[in-house]
């Protein structure tokens, strides 16, 4: 069996890691943590749970069924598989996550030091930088696992550190009654549980790139990978929700998640903390943007069959997200809820699943579960406007 390199692993696991951590997974653990207080452990436990365990254990299940495509349809079949892809794709690496991260880098990064520069100004910027760097698909997971990420890394473990060692304030009782349903929702905002699909296939091309071309050994290097990625993202996250627990007694509970986290920096460190936490935005949101933006045009050009080429579709996705990232952070924050609330759930269920794939051999029962799970989905985003 082919050897599979530690190098390899702690680059394309960092990679990992980077692209799982953008705009929501930076400003959701603070609020979940102030919201949920002295509970925030709880809320905590059910945020992990959601993004990363299942979107560790979502990459691996796509790697097992032979990728995204090919993983999903053949469970639910090929229609509902590939409308279901589709939506997913659209969601994560074109119509919310991608203007999600240019808005969040802007309003964190950009407006905290000058208004001279507009949100349209920023968006040409940024979204140029992601072309530069994802039209030749080759060379973007080794860009962001060796030299985005560490610097990351660093900054973000400085401001958590700060908090560690001189805590904001004492923690409070939680300001929500629902702490559990809080955090599976932040961790439905986040994204990455649905981001599997177009990360599967990134890792699986990645991995094929580097010369793991055996199906076994590329499941052992998955593993090894979602394990580098999945402790850097729960110490980082425990880290930032506690924070946010710590401050609910000091920081004003009107701000918006945004808000939340720069105010926490400012109060930690200072003029000097927020341009830390600058750099922490900008390279957290363009790594995420950088990773979205190759998946979503590997998916397009392999579901067409080459005609819809990489490079074709990175200047679509471009144009597309940088146009409605102009709508602002909150409000694209708002339109994500329903999308999410109602396809998660079929989603999730249908990833679980396929963990089993070689013992549930009916393709009915993922059918079933998928259609049980998008009931659920629809009930619970009804409820949440009556």
């Amino acid at each position: 069996m082919q050897k599979i390199k530690t190098r390899d692993v702690i680059v394309i696991g960092f990679a990992l890691f980077s692209m799982f951590f953008g705009a929501g997974n930076l400003i959701f653990p603070p609020h979940l943590g102030m919201t949920s207080g002295d509970e925030w452990l709880t809320g905590f436990s059910c945020f992990i749970f959601v993004e990363v365990f299942l979107s560790c254990v979502g990459i691996y299940a796509m790697v097992l069924g032979g990728g995204s495509i090919t993983a999903l349809e053949d469970a639910i079949g090929k229609i509902p598989g590939r409308v279901l892809n589709i939506i997913i794709i659209l969601c994560t690496g074109v119509l919310i996550a991608p203007p999600r991260t240019a808005a969040t880098t802007f309003e964190m990064s950009i407006a905290p030091f000058t208004d001279k520069i507009s949100l349209l100004a920023f968006s040409i910027i940024f979204f140029a930088i992601v072309f530069i760097t994802t039209i030749r698909p080759t060379r973007f997971v080794d860009i962001i696992g060796k030299y985005l990420t560490p610097i990351l890394v660093i900054c973000t473990f400085i401001l958590i550190i700060a908090g560690i060692v001189n805590p904001i304030g004492e923690i409070a009782p939680p300001l929500s009654s629902t702490v559990a349903q809080d955090g599976v929702i932040a961790g439905y905002q986040t994204m990455d549980i649905l981001a599997v699909v177009g990360f599967g296939i990134v890792m699986l091309n990645t991995l094929r790139l580097k010369g793991y071309t055996d199906h076994k050994v590329q499941l052992k290097a998955i593993i090894y990978i979602c394990i580098v990625a999945g402790l850097l993202l729960c110490s980082i996250y425990g880290g930032l929700a506690y924070l946010g627990a710590t401050s609910s007694q000091v920081i004003s509970h009107d701000l918006n998640q945004a808000q939340l986290i720069v105010a926490i920096t400012r109060h930690l460190l200072g003029s000097t903390g927020t341009l830390i936490l600058g750099i922490i935005v900008g390279f957290a949101c363009l790594t995420t943007a950088i990773g979205l933006a190759g998946a979503t045009a590997y998916f397009f050009e392999k579901i067409s069959n080459g005609k819809i080429k990489y490079q074709t579709w990175i200047v679509i996705n471009i144009l597309i997200s940088a146009s409605l990232c102009n709508l602002g952070l909150t409000s694209i924050i708002n339109l994500a809820v329903p999308i999410l609330t109602t396809i998660c759930p079929p989603f999730m269920v249908t990833v679980i699943l396929l963990l089993f794939r070689n013992h549930i051999k009916n393709n009915a029962i993922y059918k079933v579960c998928a259609f049980i799970g998008l009931i659920f989905g629809l009930y619970y985003t009804i409820q949440s406007y009556i």
